[in-house]
C-alpha cells in the first residue's frame, strides 16, 4: 500500500524539550510503501467492541454542520434530546439503545476507526482526511444534502500566476525547483500532499495552518492554498482563484459507519437500517409536491390517457385517478375524476399549466414529508458492500 508521508523540514537545530518554542513547520511530499498509519489504531478494536452494549452515534459538536445535522434528524422524527447542553452525551428517544456523542468531526472519524463509535455524521472531506483510506470505514449514506463544499487548490490572480489557469500550467512553471518549491498552506496535511503527488507536482512543500488561509499568499508565507470552498466569495475578495483541475474533492454531509460494528455488534445493523429508511424517505420527499386536481371525463382510463400525454404529469409510477361522486337529480353520478400525482419542485408550475391545459381545475398543492420505497436502494447497497 502506498502512503504519503510528511517529513518535517526545519532550519533550526534541535533543542531540549524544556526550551522549545512553537515553530511553523513545513512539509515535503514523499512516498513509501508501508501499512497505513491508521491501521495501527485497529489493534484494540475487537477488545473495545466487547466492553459496551450501547450503539454509539457521533455528531458534530458545534458550528453550522452541527445545527444542520440536528435539524435533519428532527425532520426525520429523530429528535436528539440533550438534558444538559454542556454534556457531550444525549439520546434519540425513538431509537432504543442508541447513545449520541457530540464530538469534533475529526474525532468522530478517529473514534469510528478505534471502535469507540459505531456510526457518525460528518463531511466527506473529514472522512477522507482523517480516515486516510481506512477499509473499516464504510459510507452508509453519501448525500445528506447539506454541508456542500469542495476542497480546492487556489492561487493568486496576480504576479507570476496571472496567466496560470490550470493545474497543468501550474505544474509546468519553471519557478518550482528543489531549492525553490511551490509553497502551499493548508489544514489538509494528508489530502493536499496526496493530490499533488498524484498529479505530478514534485517540488512542493506544505505548511500546516488553520483558519484565514486566504491571507497566506498576500503575506508572502505561501504561494498557494488548499482549503474548503463553498461559494468562492472569500477567495475572490482576497484576490485568489481556483484553477482547472484543482478541485481535490467534492464534499457534503454523509452517514459513515464502522464495518466491524455493522457486522459484529448487536443492534448496529438494525439501527442503521432504520436511519437509512428515515433519511432516504425524507430526502426524497423534500424535493417533491403532491398535486391534486379535478378533471371531467367519461372514465378513469380516458382521464389517465390525457394525463399521461403530458411529460410532467407521470408522477412516481403514474397518476392516481379516482371518481369524484356527486348527487344530481336524485342520482349519484361521477362526472369528475380526482388526479393525484407527485411533482418535482422544479417542475411544479409547468405541471400546473399542463393540468389546466387538459381540463384540470381546483388544483391543490401539498408538500410531502416522506416517500418510502418498497426497499431502500442504499440499504441493498450496504448489505452488498458488507457481503450480507
Amino acid at each position: 500500500m502506498s502512503a504519503v508521508f510528511l517529513q518535517p523540514v526545519s532550519p533550526f537545530p534541535t533543542t531540549p524539550s524544556s526550551s522549545r518554542k512553537c515553530l511553523s513547520v513545513k512539509f515535503t511530499v514523499s512516498c513509501r510503501s508501508v501499512a497505513s498509519p491508521v491501521t495501527v489504531l485497529n489493534e484494540n478494536v475487537d477488545n473495545q467492541a466487547s466492553e459496551r452494549n450501547e450503539v454509539r452515534l457521533g455528531l458534530p459538536s458545534k458550528g453550522r454542520m452541527a445545527t444542520d445535522t440536528l435539524d435533519l434528524l428532527k425532520d426525520c422524527q429523530l429528535t436528539v434530546r440533550q438534558v444538559n447542553p454542556r454534556q457531550y452525551v444525549a439520546e434519540i428517544p425513538q431509537i432504543s439503545n442508541l447513545e449520541v456523542w457530540f464530538q469534533r468531526p475529526k474525532d468522530i472519524v478517529r473514534k469510528l476507526v478505534s471502535g469507540d463509535l459505531d456510526l457518525g455524521i460528518v463531511g466527506l472531506d473529514t472522512v477522507q482526511e482523517y480516515g486516510q483510506g481506512e477499509e473499516d470505514l464504510i459510507l452508509v449514506h453519501d448525500a445528506l444534502d447539506y454541508g456542500d463544499c469542495r476542497l480546492s487548490l487556489a492561487i493568486p490572480k496576480y504576479g507570476i500566476f496571472e496567466n496560470i489557469n490550470s493545474l497543468k500550467e501550474l505544474a509546468q512553471m519553471p519557478q518550482w525547483t528543489p531549492e525553490r518549491p511551490l509553497r502551499v498552506a493548508t489544514g489538509f496535511s494528508y489530502l493536499g500532499p496526496k493530490f499533488m503527488n498524484e498529479n505530478g507536482l514534485k517540488h512542493v512543500t506544505f505548511s500546516t495552518a488553520d483558519g484565514a488561509l486566504e491571507a497566506a499568499p498576500a503575506m508572502g508565507i505561501a504561494d498557494a492554498i488548499v482549503d474548503l470552498v463553498s461559494s468562492g466569495t472569500t477567495l475572490r475578495e482576497n484576490n485568489l482563484k481556483e484553477i482547472e483541475g484543482g478541485v481535490i474533492l467534492e464534499s457534503q454531509a454523509i452517514l459513515v459507519a464502522s464495518r466491524k460494528s455493522l457486522i459484529q455488534r448487536k443492534g448496529v445493523l438494525d439501527i442503521t437500517h432504520e436511519m437509512i429508511e428515515r433519511l432516504e424517505a425524507h430526502l426524497r420527499a423534500s424535493d417533491q409536491f403532491m398535486v391534486t386536481a379535478n378533471m371531467r371525463g367519461s372514465s378513469a382510463e380516458e382521464v389517465a390517457e390525457r394525463v399521461l400525454s403530458q411529460t410532467s404529469l407521470s408522477g412516481l409510477q403514474g397518476p392516481t385517478v379516482s371518481p369524484v361522486f356527486c348527487k344530481r337529480e336524485g342520482k349519484v353520478t361521477a362526472d369528475y375524476y380526482a388526479i393525484v400525482i407527485c411533482v418535482p419542485k422544479k417542475a411544479l408550475y409547468k405541471s400546473v399549466q399542463q393540468l389546466r391545459a387538459i381540463g384540470g381545475s381546483g388544483v391543490l398543492i401539498s408538500p410531502l414529508t416522506y416517500i418510502f420505497d418498497e426497499e431502500t436502494p442504499r440499504w441493498r447497497q450496504l448489505l452488498s458492500n458488507l457481503g450480507l
